[in-house]
């Protein structure tokens, strides 16, 4: 009898512990069902790794708490009916892709570099495609269609364009922003460039392991991490700082870095390097690159760029800037929080909001060279299958004045043919909000890096002209401008849709000016944003025709 009752109380004990604690496969796919998005077991280790819920070990087998769980998901959507509130009922809130993964919203080329201030993909493709519901009633453009992005940014327009079987043009007063988009919608022999960008990623790496010491990152590395390991204990800190139990983080995080440095003095000063005589001249190096990379990190850099001297293929050598323009973006000398938006140079370890405890800035590029190679290697492979047999044509210039057809003459030949029998269908884009974004100054370093021309006096509506009247007169001015030029090259029935935070409500006065009537509008929540500051607000989609 006292058997079977044991046998019994087993059972029950199991079957509870099966209703409330879940594996990451289970917890994934009870997720997914629960919010009706997708949920990926990456999405959950993202909730375990910082601490949103605990962790649970059963048998060296990983659960989770599923009523910790749904408790966490129910305050997520709590959080977003606030935001419906806040932001209107008016919103279309399947615009938001809130349903998306990051990887859905990243996939391809699109994350071939860095770029704020860009939509995501399917907002564009939304309107491109054939695609109809409740909202779009309307098909706007068919296959063979011309889309022009006065706006051009990073490219998004242009890449979906290719995708779904739209020609394009893409204008952008930013040279890098030019590069950027030309590498994404370029045709390549991928297997040369695959083994052209391995042979000059390990050269560098062999230069670095020649003249560099590993020891002293490898040693800091060891000793940050048993500090961490008695300070910050993960996922216990984590938990405490999310729960409100450590109350002034910041302090309790500088205290112990204060600690930290102080028993390491003698450490720090043995940093240097192993070979003195292969050092590169750093008289070329500017102020910029001086401050914001390390020493080692500048060293690196500017091998990679002595062998890309050696490289005439122009196409194949501005893959290759691209790799090493976003691998210079992640090795800056900064915080792990302030990679978007610089503001003082980091060059030892520090106490980490993001990561919840000390870290360090990366001192050598090699492993993101790498990973970023390979990367950028398989996404233009990837993309090469999908885009269709189409016209992609990047125009650096100012859209206040392009001479459009004129500058797609000197490039291509066919497509200026059909661009004259036709004109462009209609338009795409996405201007810069007013006094939101230094486009130029986002990718100092690249500029820096390339000797490449800025030019700041362009934008419409950078940040450091403000959000004050005369900055708003300016951009009107500025808008309106772009869209009267560009009106000469579409069609008298094209659509222009134009993506904005129209927080000022000027739209309806640009178009006045511009000799274009709004015809509908749509209004959609931002949502999934990566910036720290991450309050959603609501943008409008403009469709616009001549008049």
């Amino acid at each position: 009898m006292d058997q079977k009752f044991y046998i019994f109380s087993y059972l029950i004990k199991d079957i509870k512990m099966n209703q409330e604690f879940l594996s990451l496969n289970d917890a994934s796919q009870w997720a997914t069902e629960y919010l009706n998005r997708p949920v990926t077991s990456s999405n959950i280790s993202y909730l375990l790794q910082y601490a949103k819920i605990k962790k649970y070990m059963d048998k060296l087998t990983l659960k989770i708490n599923l009523r910790e769980l749904k408790e966490y998901y129910d305050k997520s959507v709590n959080k977003q009916n606030k935001w419906k509130e806040k932001l209107g009922h008016d919103l279309n809130w399947s615009l938001s892709f809130s349903n998306l993964r990051e990887s859905d919203t990243t996939k391809h080329v699109h994350r071939l570099h860095p770029y704020k201030g860009k939509f995501i993909p399917q907002l564009v493709g939304y309107f491109l495609d054939s695609h109809l519901n409740t909202f779009k009633k309307k098909v706007f453009f068919k296959e063979g269609n011309v889309i022009l992005d006065p706006f051009m940014g990073s490219g998004t327009t242009l890449v979906q364009s290719s995708e779904i079987g739209l020609h394009s043009i893409g204008i952008d007063v930013s040279d890098f922003n030019c590069l950027i988009s030309k590498v994404k919608v370029g045709r390549y022999d991928l297997v040369r460039l695959d083994r052209k960008a391995r042979d000059i990623c390990f050269k560098t790496r062999e230069f670095s392991q020649k003249v560099f010491e590993d020891s002293f990152d490898e040693q800091l590395k060891e000793k940050l991490n048993e500090f961490n390991k008695k300070y910050f204990p993960n996922p216990e800190f984590k938990g405490n700082v999310w729960k409100g139990i450590i109350r002034n983080e910041e302090q309790y995080g500088e205290e112990k870095l204060k600690q930290f440095l102080k028993e390491n003095e003698e450490f720090f000063k043995k940093n240097g390097t192993k070979d003195k005589s292969n050092l590169l001249s750093e008289k070329e190096m500017n102020n910029f690159l001086n401050k914001w990379f390390s020493r080692r990190v500048r060293q690196e850099l500017f091998y990679y760029i002595k062998l890309l001297r050696e490289i005439v293929d122009e196409d194949l050598k501005n893959v290759l800037r691209i790799i090493l323009s976003r691998t210079a973006r992640s090795c800056r000398a900064t915080t792990h929080s302030d990679l978007a938006t610089l503001t003082e140079p980091q060059i030892g370890p520090y106490y980490c909001r993001k990561h919840k405890k000390l870290c360090t800035p990366i001192n050598s590029i090699v492993k993101h060279l790498i990973r970023y190679t390979y990367d950028t290697i398989n996404r233009l492979n990837e993309f090469s299958k999908l885009k269709k047999n189409v016209f992609s044509s990047v125009i650096h210039g100012d859209s206040r004045e392009a001479d459009i057809f004129g500058e797609i003459k000197k490039q291509n030949s066919e497509f200026y043919k059909l661009l004259i029998n036709k004109r462009i269908d209609g338009v795409f884009t996405s201007p810069p909000y007013v006094g939101q974004i230094d486009y130029h100054e986002q990718h100092a370093y690249a500029y820096e890096l390339f000797d490449i021309a800025r030019k700041d006096d362009k934008e419409i509506g950078p940040l450091f002209n403000g959000q004050g009247q005369k900055a708003k007169e300016e951009y009107v001015e500025g808008i309106s401008k772009v869209f009267i030029n560009i009106c000469k090259f579409v069609k008298d029935d094209g659509d222009f849709f134009v993506v904005a935070n129209d927080k000022y409500n000027l739209y309806p006065i640009i178009a006045e000016k511009s000799g274009l009537k709004i015809v509908e509008q749509f209004k959609r929540p931002v949502l999934n944003r990566t910036e720290r500051d991450r309050q959603p607000y609501a943008e409008m989609i403009f469709r616009m025709r001549k008049k």
